[in-house]
């Protein structure tokens, strides 16, 4: 497939313009980290590769304005030098950048506490489906101008624009951190554990739960009030486990595990965000297909891994309030099986009218998802 490398923004807007004028697709990419996310396509390829390097930053506002396919692991080493961090937890693979980061909405186990990466886009720059340039947000950190355009991109899988500089909100890193382990806890049980102590005054910041019956509590900040949270865990959770200390680094694999499934066993890996309390019930019902899972964001978020090729997962998840997405499979599973979990028809109609309106000849509507295929065909 072809592959265009456009060398600024007004290449990339000349790009952008000339295919829709053809009625041609475009797929963005970043460090292409993503590329087998969703249905194989044979579209050409636009490498953003030409956008990266920071813009501007200023610790003491708060605020990183980056080009969209700078390095994640370059911006996270950027404000971890300045005792700071993206507090959504972002992470990714090899290559990942941190626009496609924030496009895919990628967001770590802080996320029940902190937020998801919607939270913290403060504005960005981006080339619309016309080959147009628009700006959004601002690079402050309390704004209230304008439509709140940044919670459409974050997501958005690059369909309402090619983003070219994102500002992101910065926060102070936790001066300490410990993890608080339970051993043997069944899903339930360690619902339970987790809803008691996200709901205490405990402030837990992040909380998980491996199937291997591992059960894992984020206490974060200054020493002495990490120490008086971690004093008072055991108390409050008396009536569920008995736990025990664990420092930043040796629990940081475990989190790691919680945070992207990577570790579980299976060809296929589905990613199922549902009510909490459903999470055992879920659990229970897809045990029988000899599942591999990681809970996380209390129960939130699980993480399956599995051999059968079904969409089980996906109908368990909706019958119980949840979304499945298909996050690893191989072409001819990813090209039967839509990444994303259906939309109801009046959601889906709605979703597709406000991509229109940012493309509106589905430049970015590239078949990678199964509602993109008749983009090109709603009507105006």
């Amino acid at each position: 497939m072809a592959m265009l490398a456009p060398t600024d923004a007004q290449d990339l807007c000349a790009i952008i313009a000339e295919a829709g004028a053809r009625g041609d697709k475009l797929e963005l990419r970043g460090g292409g980290s993503k590329a087998d996310f969703g249905a194989p396509r044979d579209v050409p390829i636009v490498s953003m590769e030409a956008f990266s390097g920071v813009v501007d930053y200023d610790p003491a506002e708060l605020v990183l304005t980056v080009r969209s396919a700078t390095s994640l692991t370059d911006v996270l080493a950027l404000v971890a030098n300045e005792g700071q961090m993206l507090a959504f937890e972002p992470y990714g693979t090899h290559g990942a950048t941190i626009g496609g980061t924030v496009a895919a909405g990628v967001a770590g186990s802080r996320r029940v506490s902190a937020g998801s990466a919607r939270d913290h886009l403060l504005g960005f720059t981006a080339v619309s489906g016309r080959g147009e340039t628009y700006v959004a947000g601002a690079k402050v950190v309390k704004n209230v101008t304008g439509y709140d355009l940044p919670k459409l991109l974050a997501g958005s899988w690059g369909r309402l624009g090619a983003m070219t500089e994102l500002t992101l909100k910065v926060l102070p890193s936790p001066r300490c951190e410990v993890t608080l382990v339970a051993h043997g806890l069944s899903p339930r049980a360690a619902h339970s554990a987790m809803a008691c102590a996200l709901g205490s005054n405990a402030d837990v910041s992040a909380a998980a739960h491996l199937s291997r019956g591992i059960t894992l509590l984020r206490v974060a900040g200054f020493a002495p009030s990490v120490e008086a949270r971690c004093a008072a865990l055991p108390g409050l959770l008396r009536d569920h486990c008995g736990l025990h200390r664990m420092e930043a680094a040796e629990a940081a694999p475990l989190w790691a595990e919680a945070m992207t499934g990577s570790a579980l066993a299976g060809a296929l890996r589905w990613r199922i965000h549902l009510p909490p309390r459903n999470a055992p019930d879920l659990i229970a019902r897809l045990e029988p297909l000899g599942i591999d899972w990681a809970m996380d964001w209390g129960g939130a978020l699980v993480w399956v891994g599995l051999d059968n090729t079904g969409t089980a997962p996906r109908e368990v998840a909706a019958a119980l309030g949840g979304e499945a997405t298909l996050v690893i499979a191989d072409p001819a599973m990813r090209a039967a099986i839509p990444a994303l979990h259906p939309r109801p028809a009046g959601l889906a109609m709605l979703e597709q009218r406000v991509r229109r309106a940012f493309d509106p000849r589905g430049v970015f509507a590239t078949t990678r998802f199964a509602e993109d295929a008749h983009a090109d065909q709603l009507p105006a």
